[in-house]
């Protein structure tokens, strides 16, 4: 399995938002057109997009037909991976029918590992990831509330590895939409323990940010801010990862 580079949209109320640490306080609108923002990854080279749904995300109606219109207007171009409130069978199987090639699940991975076994055992380890959102040690879910309880994110990594998982995205939530570089410690911890492919998100702002945690052993690395403020070009750090092999 090669690394990848995901180019991020997170929608809300149909429009491409980032937020910093999961506040939606503190939300920034880049744009108005999530299918052509991912057309525009796609005309980058990119082979995967990131899609999370906010609004599901914290327990308000999904944003389905928005999904949607950007899984069939990327297809044969792009594989979406898709998060955000797909907390049953129901929902992670109509996203993949909709054409998602992979779903993430969060809240509902954490709260109910019969969940995950059910997806895995329908679906397969390919097609379904969990993502781990790590505060002070500790994979939380909720919408990344304060005060929401976690568990030792190596206690749940291995936990959810038991039951078959064998993708996270790993988001370091202090380091998220703040541009200040990956969690490298978080990172390299949970790939040193050679349980599951491990995608990291949260902070990357660089090219070299990328290289950093490729040459770590993650899987893939998430880039959101950084791309819509033009802190580096898609194309450029497709070419980098490319023709700097680990």
């Amino acid at each position: 399995m090669g690394f990848e580079v995901f180019p991020a949209i997170d929608v809300r109320g149909g429009i491409v938002v980032r937020l910093v640490q999961g506040d939606f306080g503190r939300e920034t609108t880049y744009a108005t057109d999530p299918v052509g923002t991912a057309d525009g990854f796609a005309a980058a080279g990119a082979s995967w997009l990131h899609l999370v749904d906010l609004d599901g995300a914290r327990g308000l109606p999904r944003q389905t037909d928005v999904v949607e219109a950007i899984v069939r207007g990327t297809a044969g171009r792009l594989q979406c991976q898709v998060g955000g409130g797909l907390r049953t069978d129901a929902a992670v199987a109509s996203t993949l029918d909709a054409g998602a090639s992979r779903v993430v699940i969060g809240t509902a991975a954490l709260a109910d590992p019969d969940l995950v076994r059910r997806l895995l055992a329908a679906h397969g380890s390919d097609r379904i990831a969990v993502a781990l959102d790590v505060r002070d040690g500790l994979a939380v879910g909720d919408g990344w509330l304060d005060g929401v309880p976690g568990r030792p994110v190596g206690e749940a990594l291995a936990d959810l590895v038991d039951t078959g998982v064998e993708r996270f995205v790993v988001t370091a939530i202090a380091r998220d939409g703040g541009l200040g570089g990956p969690d490298l410690e978080l990172l390299g911890g949970l790939v040193a323990s050679g349980r599951g492919a491990i995608v990291a998100s949260g902070g990357i702002a660089s090219i070299g940010d990328i290289l950093a945690v490729r040459d770590l052993g993650c899987a893939g690395a998430i880039v959101g801010r950084a791309l819509y403020e033009g802190r580096f070009d898609l194309a450029a750090a497709l070419a980098a990862v490319s023709d700097s092999p680990p």
